[in-house]
């Protein structure tokens, strides 16, 4: 186990409140964000999950001292996500100039996509080498993610009601046409009335 892992683990004082100039209250908010992010990646064994979110923390308590306008959580975040794509830069070998926004998310499609819930659970944010076949199907999954994959944005465009329209600008037109077309709506539904009525 990481040194680092040893010093959060380690038993805390029963009166202590304070870890890394943070309260524990916030350190708990931030361990719950960060596990529920692993376990939407569908990590499911509870020692890699608890492993994974301790690192994370680890080095955002580092940071936490420096950084006291901050809150925890803001800092675990952050470090979880730079943490998942070190690592997907590093499985897929892509070179740290080359990575880019999309990277997060096709690196977690590509995990998908690789089945590493159901396959390779225990690979997840371990250090290389990886198996090979591991290694493939991430690559695989990363390729089908794009080139043709992209985040794009719909601008909204006015409601088409077709003749729904019409009857919606009734209530623009003056008083007297809006009396005029309702007499005449109201005539001809009694004159449709008595010709299907008629002995």
């Amino acid at each position: 186990m990481d040194p680092a892992l040893n010093q959060i683990s380690a038993p805390l004082p029963p009166d202590a409140t304070v870890l890394a100039g943070r309260s524990l209250d916030e350190w708990n908010a931030a361990y719950a964000k960060v596990e529920n992010y692993f376990y939407a990646l569908k990590v499911r064994n509870k020692t890699l999950l608890g492993q994974s979110v301790l690192r994370v923390l680890d080095r955002a308590m580092n940071r936490a001292v420096s950084e006291s306008d901050r809150s925890a959580t803001e800092l675990a975040v952050e470090e979880m996500e730079r943490l998942v794509n070190e690592w997907f830069g590093d499985v897929l070998q892509i070179p740290p100039e080359r990575r880019d926004r999309t990277l997060s998310t096709r690196g977690r499609l590509a995990l998908l996509l690789a089945d590493m819930p159901g396959k390779w659970q225990d690979q997840f944010l371990r250090p290389g080498p990886w198996p090979d076949e591991f290694v493939g199907a991430m690559r695989e999954g990363y390729l089908r993610a794009g080139p043709d994959f992209q985040l794009s944005k719909m601008t909204p465009r006015p409601f088409d009601l077709g003749p729904l329209t019409t009857l919606t600008q009734l209530g623009k037109l003056p008083y007297i046409r809006m009396v005029l077309i309702w007499t005449i709506l109201i005539l001809l539904f009694v004159l449709i009335f008595k010709l299907t009525h008629a002995q």
